[in-house]
């Protein structure tokens, strides 16, 4: 069984990346969707989203970490992923999941389900202009408004040379509204030669379990749940073992809250990090209750300092350059 750890864009940055895969359980992470529209990216545009490239392409804790493009484009993402392959990238792994509308209008993510040929195009392309030892990969959902071409959508993908899918197991429309159609993921395992990894409301152990016996796949991919609970993949992965393991109690988050707070201090301009951290703390709230005590005291604070002090953080300047 492998557990990976989704690419939620601006939320799961290199900062949660680095955090959460520090708790343990997660076999790989991928970055943010790196937008390719029209042209080759600079090598600035990969390294802003994908700073572990200048580490191997690895978290601090050694998590591998993939490459992900979002266009609709099949030569100018061949183009793109055959640099980000030469800048370190170990995977390149293809968006056909996300239901923004700002995406989709612009012809990217979920909306490209409605289009099996252009799939099959785009991961063909970009697979003959990676090298033959770099996977290429692919995550999708159902389909766009319906599941009824979920199957077509997903032998499109493994026919033009994706090594594995990740299904998100809801349509475009259907958003992040439950449930999440587990028995679709087993449909589409049972329709092409790849691995498949379900994706979609596994928030605890017993949802796990249930996932696991209605898709009847090992391998999961974990978003929102591993953020809300930051050792869920931990705790899955020793069950899997059957072995014990203790849930990480609150005590025990803290520092990690503080360390993302640190983190965001030294990325993030004061004007905007405080919103990250709410962000994180306010998804916090489905697992502890002292996040959600704490969020409701930091809630309208915007100073950093003052935040600084909430989570007992000593912030210093980074250096001049």
């Amino acid at each position: 069984m492998q557990i990976a750890l989704a690419p939620m864009e601006g939320l799961v940055d290199e900062i949660l990346r680095d955090i959460l895969t520090r708790v343990g359980g997660v076999d790989w992470c991928v970055t943010e969707f790196i937008r390719v529209t029209d042209r080759l990216l600079p090598p600035a545009s990969f390294q802003k989203l994908a700073p572990e490239l200048e580490t191997g392409a690895r978290t601090r804790a050694g998590t591998p970490m993939r490459v992900q493009l979002l266009g609709s484009d099949p030569a100018c993402l061949a183009d793109n992923a055959a640099h980000a392959c030469t800048l370190g990238a170990p995977v390149i792994d293809l968006n056909f999941g996300c239901p923004a509308k700002t995406v989709n209008k612009s012809r990217g993510g979920a909306v490209l389900l409605k289009e099996p040929e252009l799939l099959h195009a785009i991961v063909a392309e970009v697979r003959r202009a990676v090298p033959a030892a770099i996977p290429v990969t692919a995550k999708m959902r159902l389909g766009f408004d319906s599941p009824e071409g979920a199957l077509d959508c997903a032998r499109a993908l493994a026919d033009g040379g994706a090594a594995q899918l990740v299904v998100h197991a809801r349509t475009k429309v259907e958003g992040y509204k439950p449930p999440a159609h587990w028995e679709w993921v087993a449909k589409v395992a049972e329709a092409v030669p790849v691995p498949v990894y379900a994706n979609g409301e596994i928030w605890s152990l017993a949802d796990w379990r249930r996932c696991r016996e209605v898709s009847g796949v090992e391998d999961i991919m974990l978003g929102r749940g591993l953020v809300s609970c930051p050792d869920l993949a931990r705790q899955i992965a020793a069950a899997r073992r059957g072995e014990p393991v203790a849930p990480l109690g609150w005590a025990e988050i803290e520092p990690l809250l503080a360390d993302f707070w640190r983190q965001a201090r030294r990325k993030i301009a004061p004007r905007y990090a405080p919103g990250r951290l709410k962000q994180w703390l306010g998804m916090l709230t489905r697992t502890y209750p002292e996040a959600a005590e704490l969020f409701a005291r930091v809630r309208r604070e915007h100073d950093c300092e003052r935040l600084d002090a909430w989570l007992g953080v000593a912030h210093r300047e980074p250096a001049p350059a």
